[in-house]
């Protein structure tokens, strides 16, 4: 229907119903610049920005044709040699199949010379289009002549081919944003459901109406309002990069649309509140989705004849997870959908995440295992949140294997250290959905771990009489501390690894390393080592040493009095680190620290130090446990405090007097 629209005339006709006190807007038109901005030495509300966004406007209608338009115009202020980064640019779009295309781009750089503003403009031949996918492209340039004090800007037109996908709009960048003013013009037929995630308010929130009128191909000119809205954001702080955050997507103060209802003055009315099941058949019928489940596979029967040789379910699996895993080579992309298909991707042995584990699913089906394709998304693209029933939310397919009600497996083939014991850790804490596309069930399912990831440590050491700590580690990781292990130790190698151990403490070195049970998924992964430390700060009579060995719990993550983003540490975790050490002849303990207990106030993380000694030799347990992984940005008081006791206990020194 919305190709017989034209446009024939906007009245000018507006009711203001503006629900803000006078804004007095600092955007200035493309081409004039203020010299005061190329003056300018920093961010009054952010002094260390190595730049910042001046401004950047929005302005969003719809054509004649009811394709959504936006007109962009951004200014950034370059501060200093670290800042010239944001000269390069990059806008990633839609621009498989014209869904979205951009035209119009125009740039220009302004440098103060001598006194007087001298004006660049960007040429047209260094502007790039990459094609990131099938789907994806991005229009790729960069601002010559950019120096310390720069002002760049560009401005462009970004069309979307539909009525319904009006883009997220974002206040919040890397850097910091002076003034950020989005406007939409969205006609009366739409009703859209627009969720705000941001703490900071608006400078300016206006809603008005305009009256507008477009003909059609014959009759009388169609008349409706458009409903108008400005939002405007000032000093808007860069987004932070906060320990144990979660995405920056979950994280930057913004507008998502969501359109629930069209409902055009002649016609049906056309809800577009999908609901999961919905998705999930659309996914099933998807030429890039569904339609790969069963393509063949080169070579498949001869995995396939093995796999049915196994006894059990579990060792299917184990074969054909690491099968896939060893033989696939993950291309570093994500997205829910293919791009050379299943059947292309084996043959070359690479290809993006669906890719790789839709051929998991395949095999793992056609070798009789009970299992499904489920759709996901990574903690870097952001949570799902499960009451929008949308396919962009999603950026990943892995493959979901019910045992019982209790048991489940999540299947990831793109990481080589990945295990079909253990759910990814990117993927917890969010939803995925899963497609039984031959019952025609799908459904969303919570991807959680209840039981805590563990890390033993024991230490059997003796101190010397010159003043340094002789002895032997066993370093048990468990779960995901066991990948990462494993990982770091195989793409960095011995010497490396061995640094990491160490967690730059100089005066540890370690004299050999044994690991184990590296080949074994059902295993910690337990490593040996003899180490020597040099006691620093002893003397002839005293002697410092700290019973806190080769945990990853020396620094405090939490060292800033507030913050501004909620805490996710993924799941549960539990440490537990046993010291034996022997005292020298001719020694005594000046004070030996107390058994003690430091307990968050709603209990979520308890930290228990148990100190004996008997015959010369002290024993000193740590035992940290987390009952819950999610702390929300209003607790961090309690956290903050708690953690600034818990090191302060972890890092105890024990002083040791000569007698």
């Amino acid at each position: 229907m919305k190709k017989t629209f034209t446009a024939l005339l906007v009245l000018f006709m507006g009711a203001n119903t503006s629900q803000a006190q006078k804004y007095v807007s600092d955007i200035m038109p493309y081409g004039k610049i203020d010299k005061a901005d190329l003056e300018l030495k920093s961010c009054d509300f952010e002094k260390d920005a190595n730049a910042m966004v001046l401004f950047n406007k929005g302005d969003l209608y719809y054509d004649d044709n009811l394709n959504i338009v936006i007109q962009h115009h951004k200014r950034i202020k370059i501060f200093n040699e670290a800042g010239k980064k944001q000269a390069d640019v990059r806008i990633e779009f839609y621009g498989g199949n014209r869904f979205e295309y951009i035209t119009g781009m125009q740039g220009e750089i302004f440098n103060l010379v001598d006194g007087k503003v001298e004006i660049t403009k960007l040429d047209k031949k260094q502007l790039f289009t990459e094609n990131v996918d099938k789907i994806t492209q991005a229009l790729v340039f960069s601002f010559p002549n950019v120096k310390s004090g720069s002002v760049i800007e560009y401005r462009y037109t970004q069309t979307v081919n539909s009525l319904s996908n009006i883009p997220s709009w974002f206040f919040q960048e890397s850097i910091p944003v002076k003034t950020s003013d989005w406007s939409t013009a969205i006609p009366e037929w739409f009703y859209y459901n627009v969720q705000q995630r941001s703490y900071k308010p608006f400078s300016n929130y206006q809603t008005t109406t305009q009256s507008r009128s477009l003909g059609v191909s014959s009759g009388s000119p169609l008349l409706f309002i458009d409903n108008k809205t400005q939002y405007v954001m000032t000093n808007v702080p860069a987004l932070a990069k906060e320990p144990y955050m979660t995405s920056e997507i979950d994280n930057r103060q913004g507008l998502y649309y969501h359109l629930t209802t069209f409902r055009p003055p002649a016609g049906f009315t056309q809800s577009f509140s999908d609901s999961w099941a919905k998705v999930g058949g659309i996914l099933s019928d998807h030429e890039d989705f569904g339609a790969q489940l069963k393509k063949k596979l080169l070579g498949e029967a001869a995995i396939v004849d093995k796999a049915k040789t196994l006894k059990t379910d579990a060792e299917k699996i184990a074969y054909v997870f690491n099968e896939v895993k060893n033989a696939m080579k993950w291309n570093n992309v994500d997205s829910w959908y293919t791009n050379d298909g299943t059947s292309k991707a084996w043959e070359k042995k690479t290809g993006n995440s669906t890719e790789i584990n839709l051929i998991l699913y395949h095999l793992l089906k056609q070798s009789g295992v009970k299992a499904y394709p489920m759709v996901v998304s990574t903690r870097s693209h952001g949570k799902v949140n499960p009451s929008y029933s949308f396919l962009y939310q999603f950026n990943r397919a892995v493959v979901y294997v019910p045992v019982d009600s209790t048991k489940n497996y999540v299947l990831d083939a793109t990481n080589k250290y990945n295990s079909y014991l253990e759910t990814p850790a990117e993927l917890l804490g969010s939803s995925g959905l899963y497609i039984d596309k031959e019952n025609k069930q799908y459904d969303m399912l919570m991807i959680n771990r209840s039981t805590p990831v563990r890390q033993v440590i024991v230490v059997n050491a003796e101190i010397k009489p010159e003043g340094f700590m002789d002895g032997t580690a066993q370093i048990s990781a468990f779960s995901y501390n066991r990948l990462t292990c494993l990982e770091n130790y195989k793409t960095n190698g011995e010497k490396k690894y061995i640094d990491y151990l160490r967690d730059n403490n100089n005066s540890l070195s370690i004299t050999s390393l044994k690991m184990d049970n590296m080949d074994v998924d059902s295993l910690p992964l337990t490593q040996n080592v003899a180490f020597k430390q040099e006691l620093t700060g002893s003397d002839k009579n005293y002697i410092y040493f700290n019973a806190n060995l080769f945990s990853s719990l020396h620094n405090n993550p939490f060292i800033n009095e507030s913050r501004v983003t909620d805490i996710d540490f993924g799941h549960l975790n539990n440490y537990n680190v046993t010291a034996l050490i022997k005292i020298p002849a001719g020694y005594a303990f000046e004070a030996l620290p107390k058994t003690m207990s430091i307990i968050m106030p709603d209990e979520s993380i308890v930290c228990r130090r148990i100190v004996a000694q008997e015959n010369g030799t002290l024993m000193v347990r740590y035992m940290i446990n987390y009952k819950k992984s999610l702390f929300f940005k209003d607790s961090y008081p309690d956290l903050y405090a708690f953690y600034k006791k818990m090191h302060e206990l972890l890092n105890e020194q024990i002083v040791l007097k000569k007698s």
